[in-house]
């Protein structure tokens, strides 16, 4: 569908739920609705690229099985253990995590390609992790600006980019709209997601958690509340409701994340066509 309108898709963080990106992307193709930018932050950001890279539905729900696993989590309890015994040293570059396996699998997808290299426009969002800003990159390779946006804090080691340590972009932004209005986005289909509370707790990591679950979920809602009301760019919001509790290793649930992004966006879907009608 063509239209005057600039439209912007920015998936926010959410882990494996991220794959509902490829229920909304599949949408969108269907509809003929024609997008101008991509945005991505923490884990949304794997999603971005893919789109922003022109990938297939279905390579992207292979690409999704194959990062979402728990070889990604590789060498966490032997970590976990040692920290706590003192055994391990840890200061701003550690991570609970050997990095091994996501470092390997960003690349296997990506390889050397460059934002120039995208077909369409793309932007990711990251943290700086000694001041706590936002840093958004647009420029150099796509690897190091994606493991720096999922880099969450202490689990996997910070990720340096043009001298910058970085960190999960989530921790400063979830939801990064504001990137898009800066974009001079007209529209922009904002697609985030809430972190699932804790209802047991028998250690302090649990309890430390949940307590970021809390803290995410209220960045989210102030963020996509803030820029709502200044209403610089018509704002869509998809935020797909899942049964149940969701971890990062529910790579069998996959196809229902699917699902459930496409029916997210479905209900956007009138009030977007509308807008691009009026055009």
């Amino acid at each position: 569908m063509a239209s005057t309108k600039r439209i912007s898709l920015v998936i926010g963080s959410g882990g494996v739920k991220c794959a509902a990106a490829i229920g909304l992307w599949q949408l969108l193709q269907e509809e003929g609705i024609e997008v101008n930018s991509v945005v991505g932050c923490s884990g949304g950001s794997l999603y971005s690229a893919m789109i922003a890279n022109n990938a297939s539905v279905d390579q992207m729900v292979a690409r999704s099985q194959s990062m979402w696993t728990r070889d990604i989590m590789q060498g966490y309890t032997e970590s976990l253990k040692a920290s706590k015994d003192g055994t391990l040293r840890f200061t701003e570059r550690s991570g609970l995590v050997d990095d091994t396996f996501l470092n390997n699998s960003l690349r296997g997808v990506f390889g050397d390609q460059t934002f120039a290299d995208m077909r369409l426009p793309f932007k990711v969002v990251a943290t700086e992790f000694l001041s706590g800003e936002k840093v958004t990159l647009s420029q150099g390779n796509i690897f190091d600006a994606l493991r720096a946006s999922v880099a969450i804090p202490i689990i996997f080691p910070p990720w340096e980019v043009n001298g910058q340590l970085l960190i999960d972009g989530a921790v400063s932004d979830p939801l990064p709209i504001d990137v898009a209005i800066q974009d001079g986005a007209d529209i922009i289909i904002a697609m985030g997601f809430t972190i699932d509370n804790r209802s047991r707790f028998r250690s302090m990591t649990a309890v430390q958690e949940h307590l970021n679950s809390i803290y995410m979920n209220n960045i989210l809602t102030s963020t996509y509340s803030f820029y709502n009301l200044a209403h610089h760019a018509e704002i869509f919001p998809i935020i797909p409701e899942f049964e149940g509790t969701i971890s990062m290793f529910d790579v069998e649930r996959i196809p229902e994340v699917v699902v459930r992004g496409r029916e997210a966006a479905a209900k956007q879907l009138p009030h977007i066509l509308r807008l691009l009608s009026s055009s």
